[in-house]
């Protein structure tokens, strides 16, 4: 068995409340705001979709037009995408594996930056985070007002404290660099040869 993708997963997700087709189920990733959870591109979810069919996860139970689009093709999931799925599931989340983030990265070569430079940047980082962390506030206070039972959009409140633990972090960093509690000094040429 194939491991499956965070898209993968997603639609097997999708096909297990109701069937459908590929466009509808972007339509709802996009609605739910679970392109703050994974990459959501129309290519990506309709060769997803294939590919789930050639794995037998998925199959297709119909096709129909509207007007003047194109053709659409329904999808049911098959027991073979419900195992798959609920497997999957398991698995993630009872093992940890890490993902390589691009953020620590930078941050590991931060000190390639003037102080001042790494502050104000910090600063706009903090400011961006404020705003997700508002757009998520509003997400689920909405989620949770239409009476979607919290099991569905826990992942949110998941995201929402890695993102508040950031801002926290670089909100005392910065303070640390301003106070010289975090000695910060530009980057040196390292003395040893090869």
């Amino acid at each position: 068995m194939a491991e499956l993708t965070p898209l993968a997963i997603s639609v097997l997700a999708l096909l297990e409340e109701r069937s459908m087709h590929a466009y509808e189920m972007y339509q709802l990733l996009i609605t739910r705001h679970n392109d703050r959870l994974l990459k959501v591109h129309p290519g990506s979810l309709y060769h997803t979709v294939e590919r789930l069919a050639g794995q037998k996860y998925v199959r297709a139970i119909g096709t129909e037009r509207a007007g003047n689009r194109p053709e659409r093709t329904t999808y049911e999931i098959t027991p073979d995408g419900t195992e798959a799925l609920k497997s999957r599931v398991e698995t993630a989340i009872e093992e940890y594996v890490y993902e390589y983030p691009l953020f620590p990265v930078v941050l590991s070569e931060a000190h390639n930056l003037d102080a001042d430079d790494a502050v104000l940047r910090f600063r706009r980082r903090v400011a961006d985070l404020e705003l997700q962390l508002t757009e998520i506030d509003d997400a689920l206070a909405g989620a949770a007002a239409r009476g979607v039972p919290e099991p569905y959009w826990m992942a949110g409140g998941y995201v929402r404290g890695q993102l508040a633990a950031e801002r926290d972090w670089l909100t005392t960093t910065i303070e640390r660099i301003e106070s010289k509690d975090l000695e910060w000094q530009p980057r040196k040429t390292p003395s040893t040869t090869v």
